[in-house]
């Protein structure tokens, strides 16, 4: 089969490029490398800057890529917006796209109208990005802007004419399968991210000599029997993504138990060092208002980290997960995060176990050769 997949988010395209490789398919990604993340990508389409002359570059440089874009079996888009374009702009290259491949599967993997829309309703899920019970959260700068673009804007009609065209429509999170199967029950498919295991030889069945592996944090026989927290800050989205509350928790925990507790901040650090910072630490702290790990989370799952964050029972539920509970679930206040992060500091002799269960979690449920054959019955199916 000859695939496309068009645009990057947090490497979920590249990881899942490589699975399908592996199975004997040919695929070619093309991407921005998601920005500063800079992910492999086959064809490069990054666009410098938002001036005027780079603009016109960047529009020039995917004329010229068309041609390379066509004779494909499937063409899986990243997001409606999968271009570096105004939204009134994406049509007329979708539509080339429609035209000149067999099928177009709408990857849902992050924000669009269709997230914005649910979350508001207040009423779909207890917290998100968007609410907190059935209080709206609008006061953040960077929610202000999503909701202008993606609830009643330009990015809305793309986003339904691209949903409603499409052959069918793949949902990564327990969240965004609530937010596409009510509209398209017929065409959407709940598939988990692809993750590549970075720990060789580890196997569910493990006898526990094996699992002495785990029994000690990375900072933890150097410095005293530490568990060291990892709080990576994105500069503007901290309020957004709730790495405020969590910190101020953290910090908490942190002065009352010095002995006990480290904390790692990386800001606005470059990638490679930043997973440096990661992989030297037992726990991380993710999205504070998710029910479930994303990319970043599972990547550091897969190496053995804890994470604190999203792991409510709907996430373990549409897995099919019913014994594994790898997660340190928090609830959207400081309060919650201030508890359960002490408790961690508090019984050091947990983290092994829960490093063990983050492995096998993602070896389960995530692991990228086994998504790759998911994703294969859904483009066959269309074909």
């Amino acid at each position: 089969m000859k695939i496309l997949l068009l645009g990057e988010y947090s490497n979920v395209h590249w990881t899942l490029a490589e699975g399908l490789r592996s199975l004997g398919h040919e695929v070619c990604v093309i991407s921005d490398g998601d920005g500063w993340k800079n992910y492999h990508r086959d064809i490069d389409l990054s666009r410098q800057s938002r001036g005027k002359l780079d603009t016109i570059k960047y529009f020039f440089r995917i004329l010229r890529l068309l041609p390379r874009m066509k004779g494909y079996d499937v063409v899986q888009l990243i997001n409606p917006i999968f271009l570096d374009l105004k939204a009134d702009k994406i049509k007329p290259f979708y539509k080339y796209l429609r035209r000149h491949n067999k099928r177009i599967v709408l990857g849902a993997f992050g924000m669009d109208h269709y997230w914005v829309k649910t979350c508001m309703d207040c009423t779909t899920f207890r917290y998100s990005d968007f609410n907190i019970g059935n209080r709206q959260r609008t006061e953040e700068p960077f929610n202000q802007e999503f909701i202008r673009d993606w609830l009643d804007g330009e990015k809305t009609e793309i986003n339904q004419y691209i949903a409603n065209d499409c052959d069918a429509i793949v949902t990564a999170l327990y969240e965004y399968d609530c937010c596409y199967r009510p509209y398209f029950p017929d065409k959407t498919t709940f598939i988990p991210l692809p993750i590549r295991l970075q720990i060789r030889g580890f196997n569910e069945n493990e006898d526990e000599n094996a699992k002495r592996l785990f029994h000690h944090s990375p900072l933890g026989e150097q410095e005293g029997g530490f568990v060291c927290f990892f709080v990576g800050i994105q500069k503007g989205r901290s309020e957004y993504k709730g790495t405020d509350i969590m910190l101020k928790a953290l910090r908490r925990v942190e002065a009352e138990m010095p002995d006990k507790c480290k904390v790692v901040v990386a800001e606005s650090v470059p990638f490679e060092e930043y997973r440096q910072m990661m992989n030297s630490s037992d726990v991380i702290l993710d999205q504070l208002y998710s029910y479930t790990p994303a990319m970043n989370a599972l990547q550091a799952m897969s190496q053995g980290l804890i994470v604190v964050g999203g792991g409510e029972e709907e996430n373990y539920e549409i897995l099919g997960e019913h014994e594994l509970r790898p997660i340190i679930n928090v609830l959207p206040n400081e309060d919650d995060c201030y508890q359960k992060m002490k408790a961690l500091a508090e019984h050091p002799e947990q983290i092994p176990q829960l490093k063990h269960d983050s492995i096998q979690y993602v070896r389960r449920h995530h692991d990228y050769i086994k998504v790759a054959k998911e994703y294969l019955k859904v483009y066959e199916s269309l074909l």
